[in-house]
């Protein structure tokens, strides 16, 4: 007699997050929709705008065997439909499909790959894309698809196009950029809206565009640091999701400060990946709203 290698079935877990105008008796509510459906609440956070008027709102909860994300949809409908709220019901145990677009630099790659493997990142790397054929080492190292799409600028669209279908044949529910270093057409960005992260190598709004570490030495600065943004049209202007500075002196060289500015966006990226794929970043307006 051999032992059952069968592992229980987990139980149905979700995540609900939602946003609607801020007005007396929202989280009484939900929390009541929640428990007639004989569910717990294993997480709660919230925020009234002050500045907008907006509330917003994540759960995490689970559920009896019974319950599907369907059936709480239908029970929660009203509910939503009395507040007006734009909201989302996810499977708490379902991982993002992900897409990382990189270029030389691969410093953020190793990292996220490292995490990734390691499992504190809930999410499946299902492909990497270059304009460069460095990162296919890696890939295949870690039994990851691997797509060189080199680009130039007579060929950008027809590039941007097969990364476009690239992303809808995975299914990629996010697209990371780990120091892709192309600026990303307004047809690429509208695709993306709210779907693809961006690593900044500098403390935005400070030192955009070119060798900012070369910019932010040249200044005598005494802080550098990364953002982790949202892609949008506007070059370096997206929502901010995290950020980080370390202090620098005087006596560093470029090299230096570019050696601790590596270190910096791979951890702000991954806090920022992070973030999204446990569905705790909201987009308000210009900015966002980080349940931590």
């Amino acid at each position: 007699m051999t032992a059952s290698t069968d592992r229980p079935a987990l139980q149905p877990a979700f995540v609900l997050t939602l946003v609607c105008r801020d007005r007396v008796g929202i989280v009484a509510a939900v929390s009541r929709a929640i428990a007639d459906k004989d569910c717990n609440i294993t997480e709660s956070a919230q925020f009234g705008d002050p500045a907008t008027g907006m509330h917003f709102m994540r759960l995490v909860f689970t559920a009896p065997a019974g319950v599907s994300a369907e059936s709480f949809t239908k029970a929660f409908a009203p509910v939503a439909d009395h507040f007006a709220m734009t909201w989302r019901l996810w499977d708490a145990h379902q991982r993002p499909r992900v897409v990382i677009l990189v270029s030389r630099h691969d410093h953020c790659l190793v990292d996220l790959i490292y995490r990734w493997r390691l499992g504190s990142l809930p999410m499946d790397i299902v492909s990497i894309v270059s304009n460069h054929d460095d990162a296919r080492a890696l890939a295949d190292q870690h039994g990851i698809a691997f797509h060189h799409l080199p680009v130039t600028r007579q060929t950008k669209a027809s590039q941007e196009a097969e990364i476009i279908d690239l992303i809808g044949r995975d299914k990629a529910d996010l697209v990371i950029l780990a120091r892709y270093m192309q600026i990303l057409s307004d047809t690429l960005t509208a695709r993306l809206a709210g779907q693809c992260i961006n690593i900044h190598h500098s403390f935005l709004p400070s030192f955009k565009g070119a060798a900012p570490y070369s910019q932010a030495h040249a200044r005598g600065v005494k802080l550098i640091g990364a953002t982790a943004h949202y892609v949008t049209s506007d070059l370096d202007e997206g929502p901010i999701i995290e950020q980080e500075t370390e202090r620098v002196t005087h006596a560093m060289s470029v090299d230096e400060f570019v050696a601790i500015g590596r270190e910096i966006e791979a951890r702000v990226l991954a806090r920022a990946v992070k973030m999204h794929v446990e569905h705790r970043v909201f987009q308000n307006g210009g900015k966002t709203v980080v349940f931590r």
